[in-house]
């Protein structure tokens, strides 16, 4: 992401001036750099598509991108030391979101695929090297590691290794809650569902993603199926739909939305997100974000993640920086960063 000095002035001033070439940009935004220098910077904004690019050679010319609330880089120190009711945000949910901006942009840049690709080639290449008894007992490790960070993120007060024993041995933890026992197993067996019926959820449908939440909240005295009333989030001002069939109408977009995308990221992570932005449960949405974007990649041979190293506290500011800001950026990196971690872990 851009930490450039003067970006945020030049994305500024294209706002206000659209269409511009690098050196009317440079005649009229009156910064103290050289006209080089800002020609790499808007090579930059460009690439982290902050900004568009029109044209070609000379006739080449800047605006102001579309897209900007998706991708403009946000410091969460800066940005929740304001407290909720000081945040300027977007307190509703945008019906736009999905068909007018999700829906035209690629939501990695180049290098952030290349990145990915290139450690999903070393993830093919490293299992291709282990027996079937090798590459099950890692995945095995990592269920172990995904159900207990995901519950961790909800609150689960299990350790690791309570963890371990609970899925392993059906050893409860002394001091603990029942639910939080059944939450864990409730993780296993939807992953383990998962990965015996790798297909379930190709293509996405709401029936389909009814089915994981069932699994991840039985025992647990949560409403099954789409809630009809509303529902608020801790810690921000942001209010989902709350209408039922706005809210299924919401997934059918999504589903639409993550079925046409050809990239497998761009699939598992907008379910990561959209999943938890519609809210379209009482509770269990982002446990069930998480395994849906895990059977995306599950079903088309990628990488699963177990998010093992998130901190349960950056992984819930950023998923509010998208729920006030439809900002991906926050959230993206915690994508990217735990992908690349299983990767190197796992396999």
């Amino acid at each position: 992401m851009i930490k450039g000095k003067y970006a945020s002035e030049v994305i500024g001033f294209l706002k206000e001036n659209q269409g511009l070439s690098s050196k009317d940009i440079f005649d009229k935004i009156n910064l103290p750099i050289s006209y080089a220098t800002l020609k790499r910077l808007l090579s930059q904004l460009a690439a982290e598509k902050l900004i568009e690019v029109n044209g070609v050679g000379k006739a080449t010319t800047y605006s102001f991108s579309k897209s900007y609330q998706l991708f403009y880089p946000v410091d969460l120190e800066i940005y929740f030391g304001k407290e909720v009711d000081q945040r300027k945000i977007k307190d509703s949910f945008d019906f736009e979101l999905m068909p007018e901006t999700l829906s035209k942009v690629n939501l990695f840049t180049e290098a952030e695929l290349e990145k990915l690709e290139k450690l999903q080639g070393q993830f093919l290449e490293n299992i291709g090297k282990l027996s079937a008894f090798e590459y099950n007992k890692e995945m095995e490790r990592l269920v172990i590691d995904l159900s207990w960070k995901s519950s961790q993120i909800e609150g689960n007060t299990y350790s690791l290794l309570e963890t371990e024993l609970l899925l392993k041995e059906k050893l409860t933890a002394k001091g603990k809650t029942k639910d939080d026992a059944v939450m864990l197993l409730n993780h296993k067996d939807a992953i383990d569902f998962i990965l015996e019926h790798t297909d379930y959820l190709s293509p996405l449908s709401l029936s389909r993603i009814e089915d994981i939440h069932s699994i991840l909240i039985k025992e647990l005295g949560i409403e099954r199926n789409i809630r009809i009333g509303k529902v608020g989030i801790s810690g921000t001002n942001y209010m989902p739909i709350d209408n039922e069939f706005q809210i299924k109408d919401a997934l059918y977009e999504m589903c639409k939305l993550i079925n046409k995308k050809e990239s497998i990221f761009e699939k598992s992570f907008l379910a990561l997100v959209l999943l938890s932005y519609i809210q379209p449960f009482v509770d269990g949405n982002k446990r069930t974000a998480r395994i849906v974007s895990n059977a995306i990649l599950i079903a088309n041979k990628y990488c699963p993640t177990s998010f093992r190293t998130v901190d349960s506290l950056e992984y819930k500011k950023a998923m509010l920086v998208f729920y006030e800001q439809n900002n991906v950026q926050p959230m993206k990196q915690i994508f990217i960063d735990q992908y690349e971690f299983a990767v190197k872990t796992y396999f």
